[in-house]
């Protein structure tokens, strides 16, 4: 979370622990990392809301609100099932409907699942950022960023834009097919005098990558940018021509 919501927070927990006593809170599972597909949320969502705590009071209040940004900050937004930040938001505002931490949480989990969709389709990767926009739904469908992100992905997969979703194994390997196939986009790329984005699980590999494509073409100077991520892709983003 940022540091200013940290302290407002610290400064709300300090006050709520004042006026209550102590009590036990259940302990939190491992961060997980985030779904890509919406999971079936069919009747858990309403049995988490409507479970009534023994205690009812201000401390219990906090700590719903301590776990829910912790899930937030560790993009545990709908997932797990008993151990994400929409849930403890949720459940904070059934007992105070107007609690403005819980009610900015849905925001900043709608937030980031737009933020994800966004790379998603910047990668090609366009059924994961479809997932992602409708999980910004499940949490609030009036979220009118929706929309725009919506319209943003419709133009990502109308462009002319090439795309190549490439082989993990072979590329971890560094194997001779993976390095044929570097060449080959390297060529095109210069053919077509195009963008490229490489996307990698982590740098080394991505460096590796742009080092044989800039081999495959001497002479001609590539333009582009190394992004990390799970998947293993490059995107051609074609110069726009005039009508």
């Amino acid at each position: 979370m940022g540091q200013g919501l940290k302290i407002l927070f610290s400064a709300l927990l300090m006050s709520l622990v004042a006026c209550a006593a102590p009590v036990e809170t259940p302990e939190n599972a491992s961060p997980e990392g985030i779904e890509s597909e919406s999971p079936n949320f069919s009747g858990i969502e309403e049995n988490a809301v409507s479970l009534a705590p023994a205690y009812n009071d201000r401390q219990f209040i906090a700590d719903l609100l301590y776990e829910a940004l912790q899930a937030l900050d560790n993009d545990r937004l709908l997932t797990p099932v008993d151990n994400n930040a929409h849930g403890r938001f949720k459940r904070v505002l059934a007992y105070e409907p107007d609690n403005e931490i819980a009610l900015q949480g849905l925001k900043d989990i709608v937030r980031r699942y737009l933020q994800l969709a966004e790379q998603s389709m910047r990668r090609g990767l366009f059924e994961e950022a479809k997932s992602f926009i409708d999980n910004a739904k499940f949490v609030d469908e009036d979220d009118n960023r929706i929309a725009g992100v919506w319209l943003a992905l419709q133009a990502e997969m109308n462009s002319a834009d090439l795309f190549f979703n490439l082989n993990a194994g072979e590329f971890a390997a560094r194997s001779d097919a993976a390095r044929a196939k570097l060449e080959e986009i390297a060529r095109e790329t210069q053919r077509t005098n195009a963008f490229f984005l490489i996307t990698a699980p982590n740098d080394d590999l991505g460096r590796w990558m742009f080092g044989v494509m800039r081999d495959a073409v001497p002479g001609f100077r590539l333009r582009g940018n190394i992004e990390l991520s799970s998947q293993t892709s490059i995107r051609l983003r074609l110069p726009k021509t005039s009508e």
